[in-house]
């Protein structure tokens, strides 16, 4: 599992690829967060069109990353998401916090 972040403007892009789970999340949080942290952008995108597994993990880093953005009054969407890890997702309350597209 593996993050590829891109800057551009006001929007950090968070390309995720592989499987979320336990062993691999800490290490996706930190690259998001250190991102967030150096561009204090509007909105954070978290891409998850190579996603192929996420656990309970990857709700706890997307819920994490939304509580990031609202601290510093930003926004998440999740793009790309696959229909199984939407599913989950929408399951999760998700919703409620980000775009999922």
């Amino acid at each position: 599992m593996g993050v590829r972040i891109e800057t551009e403007e006001s929007t950090v892009n968070a390309y995720l690829d592989g499987e979320i789970d336990h062993h691999c999340a800490p290490g996706i949080r930190s690259e998001i967060d250190m991102a967030v942290d150096a561009g204090s952008p509007e909105m954070l995108v978290l891409d998850f069109g190579e996603v192929t597994f996420m656990d309970s993990s990857g709700i706890g880093l997307v819920m994490g990353r939304y509580q990031v953005m609202k601290n510093i009054g930003g926004r998440v969407c999740l793009r790309n998401t696959p229909k199984h890890i939407k599913k989950v997702m929408h399951l999760a309350g998700l919703d409620k916090f980000a775009n999922i597209l």
